[in-house]
């Protein structure tokens, strides 16, 4: 079983104290825990690596580095994070860019409470299941380290679906060699079989079959 190793977070940045307040308020009476922060640059030190459920409330517009710009650096650094864009009227057209960009949604001022819950709860499932994945991915690689180059080749052509007689010509070995690296790969990756063997390797690396 997969376990995450930290409880999930929601990130607010925003230079308004009292609107930072009451979206605490309304996202901790749900249960979320909540951290709230006053400027892009005081969040930047947080953003590292993505090790936990999290969502980012990020207003659009802010003195120093506004949203815009603190999307484009958590992008350019590989955090992850789902970013929910919290604008006012003027700035939707603005927001729409940033959803172009890779943010995941955008609330409106003044808030609806329920449509911010909602927004959060959705941004969490996403996370969770970008670092659910993750983790398969690590797993499925580490399985696939412990095979040695020739294993590789032979497990590149089992996963394919060829015979063993053809893998045998492909790679110039004989057919009692090829069976007995199956045997190897399948023991040293956990599996019994030619289909599991391709999720496996399609797990660690999606252009693995091309």
């Amino acid at each position: 079983m997969l376990h995450l190793p930290e409880q999930p977070i929601v990130y607010v940045v925003d230079d308004d104290p009292a609107l930072c307040r009451s979206l605490r308020f309304l996202l901790e009476s749900v249960g979320w825990t909540v951290q709230l922060f006053s400027s892009a640059a005081e969040f930047l030190p947080v953003a590292s690596v993505l090790s936990r459920p999290c969502c980012l409330l990020l207003d659009i517009r802010m003195p120093g580095m506004s949203g815009l710009e603190l999307q484009q650096v958590l992008h350019a650094r590989g955090f992850a994070v789902p970013v929910l864009f919290m604008t006012g009227h003027a700035d939707v057209s603005m927001a729409v860019q940033a959803l172009k960009s890779g943010a995941f949604d955008f609330i409106e001022k003044p808030f609806n409470d329920q449509k911010v819950l909602d927004s959060v709860a959705a941004a969490m499932r996403h996370c969770t299941d970008t670092l659910d994945e993750a983790q398969r991915r690590d797993v499925a690689q580490l399985a696939l380290t412990h095979l040695s180059p020739r294993e590789r080749e032979v497990a590149q052509l089992v996963a394919l679906g060829r015979p063993n007689k053809l893998i045998a010509s492909a790679l110039n070995i004989s057919e009692k060699t090829v069976h007995i690296h199956r045997q190897h790969i399948m023991e040293k990756a956990g599996i019994s079989s030619a289909a599991e063997l391709a999720r496996l390797m399609l797990r660690a690396n999606p252009d693995a079959l091309d």
